[in-house]
């Protein structure tokens, strides 16, 4: 089992509110700080502020978090300033998805189980 994934960033105040726009629940740190953890279901996401590492290179893989309702969480993001990559699809695999990334270029994909049948 994963217990944490961290990302870096070079901005921590404009990573904090992208995280909070779209309801990730903070545990420890925020803007200001070097480090800030957000409780992720069982896990944790920790972003991690390093300029020199920051940001990723165009291709470096995604962090998938499954939420109940992918088309609100679509919404949220949408609502908030965000442009997702492509808008929610149900996957050949059976899931629905969309994917955005935070502001230092992390891909994150938010999906649902499809009911399968």
């Amino acid at each position: 089992m994963i217990n944490a994934v961290t990302l870096v960033t070079a901005d921590m105040e404009t990573s904090c509110a992208f995280y909070a726009a779209l309801g990730f629940e903070r545990v420890v740190g925020g803007p200001g700080t070097l480090f800030t953890t957000y409780r992720v279901g069982d896990g944790f996401l920790n972003v991690q502020f390093d300029p020199a590492h920051a940001p990723v290179p165009a291709i470096w893989g995604r962090v998938i978090f499954w939420v109940a309702d992918v088309d609100a969480m679509y919404d949220r993001a949408v609502a908030c300033g965000y442009v997702p990559e492509m808008t929610p699809a149900d996957a050949p695999w059976g899931e629905r998805y969309f994917h955005v990334r935070d502001p230092d270029g992390h891909e994150l994909s938010f999906a649902k189980l499809l009911a399968l049948g």
